[in-house]
Formats: structure tokens, C-alpha cells, sequence
């Protein structure tokens, strides 16, 4: 897989149709897509129908614990009257029936002041080939500096092994589940050589009332300037039919020298060329 930077948000992508975004960018394009026809509808007609668009019975949120999206957006929660979102990352697998967004968000309820923070999507695709919710998860902060560029990675053209028996993927999810938790036992430890080992170089860390750290040395400083502390349990890995993208999530208590916060996580997998796995994406959010 590769990276391909620089396409400026606010001058190009924009301007972009769905379909004329799915055939510069190739297949991530389709992903995007998908994502920014949902952020256009709830500027449109509002977040609740964005949202009910883009998820099935698979689909889970978390608020903060993880719910069935459809039985959540049912009940008409208490969801913001405005909500807009922009993505910063994508990604998308090999076998194109998994992907990931991550971006900035804006809120407000009528009459209240505007919110910011940032989202994580993983997406799953549908029998009839369109993008649904797999997980959403999101961090609120004070706002701050917009990412002026879209970065994502566009899948290769290597082919990949197609397994036939449930007993072999289920296989493939373990061994993501184990560094996952193999990782969680190195942060109880040392949080600092936890993350230089299992992150990648262009990792992207979200934590509660902080805008994006991008890079794994900025988040190995952040890290250290706050002393963090993490204590973490997986429970649920995925995996793409691919490969070599994977996610999975947890709880976690995370204290810094002036907190300690109940917290779930989601992590984003990536399978490197040296065939480690590495993190590209944690997200704790207040549980």
C-alpha cells in the first residue's frame, strides 16, 4: 500500500462530484465519496438523516459505549441540530469491502455555541456495493488548526490470498486481537515504548480535548509531556477479507499528572511491508 499526499481540501476535492472524486483518486475515491455525500446531506437535511443513509443492523456507534446504530438513531437521541465533518485520512482495503475516514467535526445545538472535535469511520460495504457505518467514534476539543491536506492510501495491485473456511478468518482476526493485546500489556508498563514499538512512523493519535497528533515521534512527545499512563483491555478485533487492514477496540483508564479518565479506544491496523503490524490510527475517547 502507498500514500499519496497533497491534494489540497479546500481548493480540489471540494469541487470534486462523487463520481469525478472516485476516478482521480482511484479506489480509495469511492470512499470518500461516500463520505462526503453523507456530510453533504446533513448540511442539507440534518444529521440524523446523514446518518441513517450510511448504516445498517452492522452498524455500531459509540455514546460512548457501543450501541446498534440503528436502534440509537430509532430512539431519536439527543443529536445535534448541525453537524458538519470533513475528512483528513482515508484508507481502503485491497479486497474494497473495508475502509477507514478520520476528520474534523463541528456540532451545535439551536441556539448554543459551536463544538469541535474530530471522527473516526470504519466502513464496511454492503451486498449491493454501498458504504455503511461498520463503528463511528468520536473526541470533542476547544477547535484549532484545520489539516490543509487530504492524506489516504490507495491500495496496490498485488493480489491477496481468498480464504474459504470461516475457521481460517476467524484465524487472520486472532492474530490482530493478540497484538492488540500483546500492545495493551506493553502500555500497563511503559505507554512511550509501547507506542515507538507498535506505531507507525505516520501514525495519527486522538485524544480527548487535543486537536490531531500526527507522527509517531509528536505522539511519543505528547506522550512523555504528559506522563501518560495507560491501562488497557481488548475485546473485539476485524479485519478486512484482504489483509492488510484491520481494527480493533477496547477500554482503557488513562491517566496523565493532573487526570485519569475512563476511556474506549479504537485502533486502526495496518500490515507493514515487513509483514508487523503497526497502528495508524488510536482514537481514546472518555467512556
Amino acid at each position: 500500500m502507498r500514500y499519496i499526499v497533497s491534494i489540497c481540501v479546500s481548493v480540489y476535492f471540494l469541487c470534486l462530484s462523487g463520481s469525478a472524486l472516485a476516478q482521480v483518486l482511484g479506489k480509495v475515491g469511492s470512499l470518500l465519496a461516500a463520505d462526503r455525500t453523507a456530510a453533504r446531506l446533513s448540511a442539507t437535511e440534518g444529521p440524523y438523516t446523514a446518518l441513517r443513509s450510511i448504516v445498517d443492523r452492522n452498524s455500531l456507534f459509540f455514546t460512548p459505549a457501543p450501541v446498534g446504530a440503528l436502534e440509537y438513531l430509532d430512539n431519536r437521541p439527543n443529536i445535534p441540530d448541525v453537524m458538519t465533518w470533513k475528512p483528513a485520512f482515508a484508507a481502503v482495503a485491497k479486497s474494497m469491502e473495508w475502509g477507514v475516514t478520520a476528520g474534523s467535526l463541528t456540532f451545535q445545538r439551536v441556539g448554543a455555541i459551536k463544538r469541535y472535535g474530530e471522527y473516526l469511520t470504519v466502513w464496511h460495504r454492503d451486498r449491493k456495493g454501498n458504504w455503511k457505518i461498520n463503528l463511528r467514534a468520536q473526541i470533542e476539543h476547544k477547535g484549532g488548526k484545520e489539516e490543509p491536506e487530504l492524506r489516504y492510501i490507495e491500495p496496490d495491485e498485488k493480489d491477496y490470498t481468498r480464504f474459504r473456511t470461516k475457521e481460517r478468518i476467524q484465524q487472520r482476526k486472532e492474530i490482530v486481537l493478540s497484538n492488540d493485546q500483546l500492545l495493551s500489556a506493553v502500555l500497563k508498563s511503559d505507554a512511550s515504548i509501547a507506542y515507538g514499538e507498535f506505531l507507525a512512523d505516520d501514525a495519527r493519535f486522538y485524544f480527548p480535548w487535543n486537536t490531531p497528533v500526527v507522527g509517531k515521534k509528536n505522539i511519543l512527545a505528547f506522550v512523555k509531556k504528559r506522563d501518560m499512563a495507560i491501562e488497557a483491555e481488548s475485546l473485539v478485533a476485524n479485519r478486512s477479507y484482504s489483509g492488510e487492514l484491520a481494527y480493533s477496540y477496547g477500554t482503557a483508564t488513562v491517566a496523565t499528572k493532573t487526570e485519569q479518565m475512563k476511556c474506549n479506544y479504537v485502533r486502526i491496523w495496518q500490515l507493514q511491508p515487513d509483514f508487523q503490524w503497526r497502528v495508524i490510527i488510536e482514537m481514546l475517547f472518555e467512556a
